[in-house]
């Protein structure tokens, strides 16, 4: 399957013609290639995952796109009239190639004022894991690529090198990214490539519209 990174925290995987998208936000640059659609999978409710705007341009070019998400996005998208299936850890589902396995359930604290959501992490065809803005560990999993959250109030950069040393993948990749300077970045990007070599991985410093196979 093709991954593709764009920017912030959306990916999108193609197998066989097919795609799925995972958390389009509002710090993505619009969507406008879309068909082929049939999943999209949102962590969890923060618009910088996901916007009614980016959920309605996929639907427009694939009108039969699924939805999935936790029990706060279902309610929120609701309000849009946004039907979404609502999925929680221990949950699996296929979707055409994809077969969707989800893990964690909290999103990660940001502040002890600011009430903690749910959150979703979701792993692809047993290989591609991405923890939306929680340090999940998937047990029990052999993680071939992991997208690792480079840059967020939820996070300082020590937690996200313990948290890709803990999944030990093969290959590793950073995303949530858009809140980092050109300096941050290149930060980010050394501390979170020592972490991903220590348990002898490679570290991919994507930027936003790089692809590679998994």
């Amino acid at each position: 399957m093709r991954v593709t990174k764009l920017e912030h925290a959306a990916l999108v995987v193609e197998h066989s013609g097919d795609r799925l998208f995972i958390d389009p936000g509002k710090f993505t640059t619009p969507i406008t290639e879309a068909s082929g659609a049939l999943a999209v999978v949102i962590t969890h409710l923060h618009d910088d995952h996901w916007t009614p705007e980016q959920l309605g341009r996929i639907r427009d070019r694939s009108p039969d796109v699924r939805v999935f998400g936790p029990e706060g996005v279902v309610a929120a998208a609701a309000g849009s009239g946004i039907e979404v299936v609502r999925v929680a850890p221990g949950d699996e589902v296929e979707v055409g190639p994809f077969r969707l396995r989800f893990f964690g359930g909290r999103h990660a604290v940001i502040h002890p004022s600011i009430p903690v959501i749910d959150n979703v992490g979701v792993l692809v065809n047993d290989a591609l894991y991405y923890a939306g803005d929680s340090f999940a560990v998937p047990e029990g999993v052999e993680v071939d690529v992991l997208a690792a959250p480079a840059g967020a109030p939820w996070m300082k950069i020590s937690e996200a090198m313990d948290f890709v040393m803990a999944v030990r993948p093969k290959r590793a990749f950073p995303t949530h990214e858009m809140v980092l300077s050109r300096a941050g970045k290149e930060l980010s990007n050394a501390r979170l490539g020592w972490a991903t070599e220590q348990g002898g991985g490679e570290y991919l410093p994507l930027e936003p519209g790089d692809s590679f196979d998994a």
